[in-house]
């Protein structure tokens, strides 16, 4: 039996999960449970290419993560230790750590911050250690990468005790843009000021100079910013003291509001929260949400440039990003003025740069890598590497 170093990305419908070699580098095997946490789950493997789907017996979390263990030790896998994205690390934890009582009670109260994600989280930890409470667990966040914002751009327009308590700009998706600047030196965009848009069903975008996050679309919550899959992004807090006052809403229908009917679904009528859906549509209102989203996608990219006083390149990632051609060339058009010059076959092509040679500016697809980073990030914590 060989050790394996396991990420895990749990979500509130699916568990993905991939099997590094101790190092957190080599990939060992990938997998996803469908359907996580309730009836008709499925889980498939695929090990070395060789791929295995099984249908779950149970409906339970526990159930579920005890197949993913057996899974991998019928491929001679056993778990050296779990590291697990978190959504929220609130201000203190900055960088991954080792799971005790004490830091899973801190992540639970920071459950308000991050009410769709963080909750998921804290279930498969606890499922873990139902299996096995000597098995070591790592929190790897995705506020992490945005801590060394300056001060300016974390800061709300209120009081400054509210700051102090915590009421700022956090910025999430971070263990995504972390794999992207990782990687920018491979496009000679090492010490560059870019632009990354991680667009799907959760949506963002982040300026990153010199490798380091500068200021991001998401705030104090992952509601915020861009206009995503079911969440405005964007909205005047008014609108939710309207609800509350005019329309009798309470803190659970507000949020109901905010988290699962607004967004791509919300605008288009209920029809899909899904792109490919909305693109294929021919209604009014599908367009309109469609082009919504690109709107607020390349004004955030332009507003992202000022606090880097300039912009070098744009990088697109995540499922719409990296798989929508559609969505690409909307959003550079709208940014034409800035000196992208699409190329149109490299894009449908999915190049890796999608605009032209002599383009002023240059535009990227990257593919994203979340439980990579998640890996490497476990193996520094563990080796002792404090250059994380």
């Amino acid at each position: 039996m060989s050790k394996a170093l396991i990420a895990i990305n749990a979500g509130s419908a699916t568990l993905k999960f991939r099997a590094y070699q101790a190092d957190g580098v080599q990939l060992l095997a990938r997998g996803m449970v469908d359907r996580f946490g309730s009836n008709g789950a499925t889980l498939t493997l695929d090990c070395g290419g060789r791929q295995t789907r099984v249908s779950l017996a149970g409906n339970g979390r526990d159930e579920a993560v005890a197949a993913v263990l057996n899974i991998l030790a019928d491929k001679g896998l056993a778990p050296m230790a779990v590291a697990h994205r978190v959504v929220h690390g609130g201000q203190h934890y900055t960088s991954p750590v080792v799971l005790t009582a004490a830091v899973v009670d801190d992540l639970a109260a920071l459950i308000p911050l991050a009410p769709l994600h963080q909750p998921a989280s804290l279930a498969v930890m606890s499922a873990f250690a139902r299996l096995d409470s000597q098995l070591t667990q790592i929190a790897c966040f995705d506020t992490a990468f945005h801590c060394g914002q300056p001060d300016v751009a974390t800061r709300f327009g209120i009081a400054r005790h509210w700051h102090d308590q915590g009421i700022r700009r956090y910025g999430f998706h971070g263990l995504s843009y972390a794999s992207i600047a990782r990687r920018l030196a491979e496009m000679s965009l090492a010490s560059a000021r870019v632009v990354v848009c991680h667009l799907g069903s959760g949506a963002s975008a982040c300026a990153i100079h010199d490798g380091r996050s500068i200021a991001s679309s998401m705030g104090f919550s992952a509601v915020d910013g861009l206009m995503m899959g079911t969440r405005p992004g964007y909205l005047d807090p008014e609108v939710v003291l309207y609800w509350m006052e005019h329309e009798g809403m309470d803190i659970a229908a507000v949020r109901q509001e905010m988290y699962k009917n607004s967004g791509l679904l919300g605008v288009s009528g209920g029809q899909s929260a899904d792109m490919r859906e909305l693109l294929a549509s021919k209604t009014p209102e599908a367009r309109e949400a469609v082009e919504l989203f690109c709107y607020r996608a390349a004004r955030e990219v332009a507003s992202l440039a000022t606090t880097m006083k300039g912009l070098d390149a744009l990088v697109f990632t995540a499922g719409i990003g990296e798989r929508s051609p559609e969505i690409r060339a909307r959003i550079l058009k709208q940014l034409a003025w800035l000196g992208f010059d699409m190329d149109i076959a490299a894009n449908l092509a999915r190049s890796q740069r999608i605009t032209t040679p002599g383009s002023t500016r240059h535009a990227y697809v990257m593919a994203t890598d979340e439980e990579g980073e998640m890996a490497r990030e476990a193996a520094s914590l563990l080796s002792g590497d404090v250059q994380l």
